[in-house]
């Protein structure tokens, strides 16, 4: 059963990572891009084609693919997202709909359909046992994804709550004339923020290919899981997203061994569970 919570905390440490520039986009600057997943594959092909292709280590290939996703990111924010960001909710679901399907046929025609792996070292590919519980263990790299994701989270919630750069980023959200009055540079505070949450998007799909695979369908498999988390753990902080991920984690990783047959049915009904207890999610922000 420990070994089960273990590799449950760890798929919903690597979905938080996948979801929280989802949260951020969404909850902080009110900008809807389901083509997050998209962002997330880049990353992973990335990282498989520095680690099959050029030989680069494993965790020399991680910074280079959030570097590189956030950049791509804060490129298309410059050349197209920035004209939709205040439209309608509508406009920006379809806009980034489309953006989705079309990194999926462009992944399809240069990188074809079968699945693909990241090049891991040898010391994340073997298994940690607990010699305290008999039976216990966890594998290396999962590990690896848990403590990684930890000093990640811990990084944002500082970086969001106690910087000058989040205070910033939370009067740009709310006035943008009045800040913009107070000398902030609006445009500027929402393009670092969106390259970050895509760079974040970028390692979570290079942390998740030895995990969840990747294949063109990428974008449209994992879009719910991270509207689920989205949904469920609020957009006022870093901490709900978080504690989304990892209760969804766990109870997919359990339930899915257990009651094989419901498949990722559970997760469903936990989101309904928690949204008709708190329907603004664990931790929603304050009305403005």
């Amino acid at each position: 059963m420990l070994t089960l919570v273990l590799d449950g905390v760890a798929y919903g440490m690597l979905l938080f990572v996948l979801a929280c520039g989802l949260a951020v986009t969404l909850g902080l600057m009110n900008f809807v891009n389901l083509a997050h997943g998209a962002f997330a594959m880049a990353g992973g092909y990335l990282v498989v084609a520095l680690t099959m292709r050029l030989d680069m280590p494993f965790l020399l290939a991680l910074p280079v693919a959030f570097v590189a996703i956030g950049l791509l990111g804060m490129l298309a924010f410059v050349l197209v997202y920035r004209h939709i960001i205040r439209k309608s909710h509508l406009d920006q679901v379809l806009f980034s709909i489309g953006v989705v399907f079309m990194s999926i046929a462009a992944m399809d025609y240069f990188m074809g359909t079968q699945q693909q792996f990241a090049k891991l070292p040898d010391y994340l590919q073997g298994r940690i046992e607990f010699a305290a519980i008999e039976g216990a263990g966890l594998g290396a790299y999962r590990l690896f994804i848990i403590v990684l994701c930890a000093v990640l989270a811990a990084a944002l919630q500082w970086a969001l709550a106690k910087t000058r750069f989040g205070s910033r980023l939370r009067a740009a959200v709310d006035d943008p004339p009045v800040a913009s009055g107070l000398g902030i540079n609006v445009n500027w505070v929402f393009l670092i923020t969106f390259g970050v949450g895509s760079g974040l998007a970028g390692l979570g799909g290079a942390l998740g290919t030895e995990i969840l695979g990747l294949e063109p369908t990428f974008p449209l498999k994992f879009m719910i899981y991270f509207l689920v988390v989205v949904a469920v753990g609020g957009t006022s902080s870093i901490t709900g997203p978080l504690l989304a991920s990892l209760l969804l984690g766990v109870a997919d990783v359990v339930g899915k061994y257990y009651v094989p047959n419901l498949g990722a049915f559970i997760i469903y009904c936990l989101m309904i569970a928690i949204l008709m207890v708190r329907p603004q999610g664990l931790f929603a922000r304050g009305g403005r």
